[in-house]
């Protein structure tokens, strides 16, 4: 679990619109360890899926651009790979598995044909065994019949079917790292279970890394086993799940929990709210973005942004302010 296979290091991303520069993602830093679950959690537009897409090269650009940062997967730099490069590891090394199957899958090519795909590109593989294999892709991730339905349209497909077409679409070349952004947002929470269980089996079973983008902490707590949490673009709070849950140390963290109905709390208790509204991103924010939302902002809070500082064991958050005392921590 030591070994670091992904560490992407003050990651910056902006988009050029009509209303000016969104800030994205603001010089993030992170790590992916050998056969981890990392959680990403935050609400949409904070940054969570354009950081992935922009290190393999699948934001377009412009108006995407990666401004700053890198990317070291096994030392070499994702940002800086050509296009001819980065397609030899999209797909065999690290994988994505998108949030809809039905825009992801292309609808007039069988579900056969594009799992056959990348087995001859990346592998070498011949038509003949590429069609046995992507068969028992398809079979792996519970599609009964599966030789029979290589010949059918993504159409043809119910909505947990496509996702687990895409799954098996994103471990057909073994990769050391799968990213699913978002991929059980729209199935029905029998159908999530299943997804969530299904990914868990095979992760144990193939020993592969996993960066799960959600905004839900319930889909995390019963997979991850780190979890970073996100806003404005900037990671706020890491820790292990476990650790995060039990003792959440930054603001909006706090809100997010309190918004979640509990099944073991053992009294009544009314769902938190987070009052105003998320930041717009047109200027970088040299204050704390989260101040204009926060009951615990002091004036510090207007005038520096906190970087991610250690707060415990393997527990880190970007705040000024103990928010389980209201004190300012005396750092710096």
């Amino acid at each position: 679990m030591s070994n670091v296979i992904l560490d992407v290091q003050k990651l910056e991303v902006t988009f050029k619109t009509p209303a000016g520069v969104v800030h994205a993602v603001n010089g993030i830093s992170f790590d992916l360890r050998e056969g981890e679950t990392l959680g990403i959690v935050g609400k949409s537009g904070f940054g969570k899926s354009v950081t992935m897409m922009s290190l393999l090269k699948l934001i377009p650009s412009p108006p995407g651009k990666v401004r700053d940062g890198k990317a070291l997967y096994f030392g070499e730099d994702l940002i800086t790979m050509s296009n001819v490069q980065i397609r030899h590891v999209r797909g065999s090394q690290i994988s994505m598995i998108f949030e809809d199957p039905m825009t992801s899958l292309y609808p007039v090519l069988t579900v056969g044909l594009q799992l056959e795909e990348p087995l001859i590109l990346h592998l070498g593989m011949t038509l003949n065994r590429a069609r046995e294999r992507a068969a028992e892709l398809l079979s792996m991730v519970g599609i009964p019949n599966a030789k029979d339905r290589l010949n059918d349209y993504p159409h043809q497909f119910s909505g947990g079917m496509r996702q687990r077409a895409m799954i098996a679409m994103a471990l057909s070349c073994s990769p050391q790292v799968v990213i699913a952004d978002e991929p059980t947002t729209a199935l029905d929470v029998t159908i999530q279970a299943q997804i969530m269980d299904l990914v868990r089996h095979l992760r144990d079973e193939l020993g592969m890394a996993i960066i799960w983008i959600t905004h839900d902490l319930g889909v995390v707590a019963g997979l991850g086993q780190r979890v970073l949490v996100m806003y404005g673009g900037f990671i706020i709070e890491e820790a292990p799940v476990k650790e995060l849950f039990a003792n959440p140390l930054h603001p909006y963290t706090l809100g997010l929990l309190g918004s979640l109905p509990r099944v073991d709390a053992k009294s009544h208790h009314r769902l938190v709210s987070i009052d105003g509204l998320p930041p717009v991103l047109y200027e970088k924010p040299n204050h704390y973005p989260f101040a204009p939302r926060c009951k615990y902002a002091i004036e510090r809070c207007w005038q520096d942004n906190p970087p991610l500082m250690t707060l415990g064991p393997q527990h880190k958050a970007a705040c000024w302010v103990d928010a389980k005392t209201g004190k300012a921590y005396q750092h710096g």
